[in-house]
């Protein structure tokens, strides 16, 4: 005797070695022998063999006719064997049998399994819908393979025009796009990015790195709605001074300018003005809204993404020939020790007398120059004066690091600006510690200090960025941290830091300058009246917002800068090339900031240059191959010496990925007022190196 059987979902046929109970032992024609229960047991039969009998139902499967089968099978549940008796027209002969079983068992749309060898026939609507499905998979299946079919051939599928980005960055896995993407990926051994790039669904590499972040940060696009701009007061009492402001030639939100006057006795009385979005925008509004949404101006050589609208910047930038709404601090000096004798703190209507600009002046104005009072050039004289008095702010901003027991601050570095034209990139060395840059420089610290203090003896809370007291190691204590009351900043030096200077570009500048000039307008009511309350918690949520943005935009920041130095490289044609050795395998480019990493590199002490072959380069990847050709003799010092200091933020920096240097960005940002396009010039180096 013969079994036809179901085994773990399988049908199987074989012969009868012996019975015991409810089991038997059956022998398979590959000579296997199997338990079967008698559950399990489908059909007995004699003839044919039960190899034939499987060979002859699979011939029987295909030829039955699914729609008729269906027809025939009516509402009700059925056995197969029943079933066979009305489709045949006979009692079904085993091979029928079993081939029947076997088709209505492969087509579960048009029949429900109800049991062993028990099915019922599906609703129409059921089985219509079902049908409908597997057309549209079939279809669906045919577009695939054509889209595979374009890709490979170089030709990007015109349904995936609208789709580029989001198959790049946050695809639908369960899309047709993306499985062909990904099986056109796959067969040509390349990634989406690359395909996407040479099929032109993207125009460049600069393209991708610029709308990955923008998917990211700015998935409803970087543009501002439509919004009534506020009209900038000018009913302010008019400031008598002639202030003018120091910035980079594409600087566009100038949210600093400084002024000077001799007082009849003598003294001298320094302005340091600050453009004031904040007697515009009030808390919650629709443009604060905006403002908190993006934190902070986003920057990239060439370009950048404004937290303000532009009609906004416009109506409050201190552009100059007329007066512009400001919040002005002004220090009254003795000029015989440039000690403060006083602050005072207004809000006014500035005369913005003049926009100079780095680009016209940082070749006259030098250390050299102001010595000898030469050159000729606008507001030579105040400048001069304001020389005086920063490099004594310095040397009390190094005593105060000196008390917390920090090293001097080292000024021998080198920036680096990055000016784009038609994709025609220009990098251009800039001397740290340049007399225009620290003049801005001290001045901000100054004023974002003092004001920093305005608001702690007011009670009022404000966002501060504190450095050092952590609990930890060096490094630990040493990270820059943002906190809602005053802290020393043991990097820069002083007592308290608050940033307010920049309140068009940075979104924590233009909370604190709505707190101060609360503290100006109410005095010892502020702590009850300012926007932010003593232990506010949305101030916390600012804190953390703004720190997460503008990490994130400082990470695109640093990317954009690399591919750019990347351009550099093939813009110049640039091989064989100088570069200075930052740390064991981390080296940089002497001409351009670019830092790469060259595994096995023997060891070469620190601020060495050497001579290296670029081997090839990405823009995608923005990585960098390199051969090392020439290692010279210790020399007795180099182009660029790199200070004790920057031996322990860049070792902090490798271990902890972003601590010490936080502190160095606070003193980059400082520099930024005076008109960098990088706010964070201090540290690009050692962040890329991080990487």
């Amino acid at each position: 005797m013969n079994l036809f059987f179901e085994e773990s979902g399988d049908f199987k046929a074989g012969s009868v070695l012996s019975q015991q109970g409810e089991a038997y032992q059956v022998e398979m024609a590959s000579g296997k022998r199997s338990k079967v229960k008698t559950k399990d047991v489908l059909l007995q039969f004699a003839a044919p063999a039960p190899a034939a009998l499987l060979e002859q139902a699979q011939l029987i499967a295909q030829d039955v006719d699914l729609d008729f089968l269906w027809e025939v099978a009516g509402e009700e549940e059925f056995g197969f064997a029943e079933l066979g008796a009305e489709y045949f027209g006979h009692a079904p002969l085993p091979h029928e049998a079993a081939g029947l079983l076997l088709r209505l068992h492969a087509a579960p749309i048009y029949f429900y399994k109800k049991g062993r060898g028990r099915y019922k026939a599906a609703p129409q609507a059921s089985l219509q819908a079902a049908l409908a499905g597997v057309e549209k998979k079939k279809q669906q299946a045919l577009v695939q393979a054509q889209y595979v079919d374009e890709l490979k051939a170089g030709k990007l599928p015109e349904a995936f025009k609208p789709l580029a980005l989001q198959l790049l960055f946050k695809p639908d896995k369960n899309g047709i796009e993306f499985k062909a993407l990904d099986a056109a990926c796959k067969e040509l051994q390349t990634t989406p990015q690359r395909l996407m790039l040479s099929t032109g669904g993207l125009s460049s590499p600069k393209d991708l790195h610029y709308a990955k972040f923008l998917f990211e940060f700015f998935p409803k696009g970087s543009g501002f709605p439509e919004i009534t701009i506020p009209v900038a007061p000018t009913a302010l009492p008019l400031a008598d001074v002639q202030a003018f402001s120091i910035d980079d030639v594409t600087t566009t939100e100038i949210d600093d300018a400084l002024s000077v006057v001799t007082l009849p006795d003598g003294k001298v009385r320094i302005g340091i003005h600050i453009a004031a979005p904040a007697l515009g925008i009030k808390r919650d509004d629709a443009i604060d809204a905006i403002a908190r949404g993006r934190m902070s101006t986003v920057y990239m050589p060439g370009e950048k993404i404004t937290m303000l609208p532009d009609a906004l910047v416009a109506a409050f930038t201190l552009d100059e020939g007329k007066p512009c709404p400001a919040l002005s601090l002004y220090a009254t000096l003795d000029p015989s020790d440039w000690s403060v004798l006083s602050t005072e703190t207004r809000a006014e209507l500035v005369p913005i007398a003049a926009n100079l600009r780095h680009n016209d002046l940082d070749a006259l104005v030098t250390e050299e120059a102001l010595a000898a009072n030469s050159g000729d050039y606008p507001h030579k004289a105040d400048i001069a004066l304001l020389w005086q008095w920063v490099q004594v702010l310095e040397q009390g901003r190094m005593a105060k690091r000196e008390s917390f027991g920090l090293r001097a601050e080292q000024n021998n570095r080198v920036d680096f600006n990055f000016y784009v034209d038609n994709d025609v990139v220009t990098i251009a060395r800039r001397k740290r510690g340049a007399p225009l840059d620290k003049i801005v420089a001290e001045l901000m610290i100054f004023a974002n200090s003092t004001w920093g203090k305005f608001m702690a003896d007011h009670g009022v809370p404000g966002i501060y960025r504190a450095q050092g007291g952590g609990a930890g190691g060096w490094a630990a204590k040493m990270q820059v941290r943002m906190v809602t009351h005053a802290a020393p900043h043991q990097g820069l030096g002083v007592d308290q830091y608050a940033w307010s200077t920049s309140p068009l570009r940075r979104y924590t500048d233009l909370v604190n300058q709505w707190q101060i000039l609360a503290c100006l307008e109410h005095g010892v009511a502020a702590p009850l009246v300012a926007p932010f309350k003593p232990r506010d918690a949305d101030l916390f949520a600012i804190v953390s917002g703004f720190e997460s943005a503008y990490s994130g935009y400082a990470d695109f920041q640093s990317g954009m800068e690399r591919y750019w130095c990347l351009r550099w490289l093939a813009q110049e044609q640039a091989r064989q090339v100088d570069a200075v050795v930052l740390k064991d395998e981390i080296l940089r480019l002497v001409d351009i900031p670019l830092v790469i990493r060259l595994p096995g590199m023997p060891q070469v002490a620190r601020g060495l240059q050497v001579k290296l072959d670029l081997l090839r380069w990405d823009e995608v990847d923005l990585t960098v191959e390199a051969r090392l050709l020439e290692v010279p003799a210790a020399q007795a010092g180099s182009a660029e010496p790199l200070d004790e200091e920057d031996d322990e933020a860049l070792a902090a920096e490798l271990a902890e990925q972003g601590t010490v240097t936080e502190a160095a960005a606070d003193i980059g940002a400082e520099r930024a007022e005076s008109g960098d396009a990088d706010p964070d010039a201090a540290v690009t180096d050692l962040k890329s190196a991080a990487e």
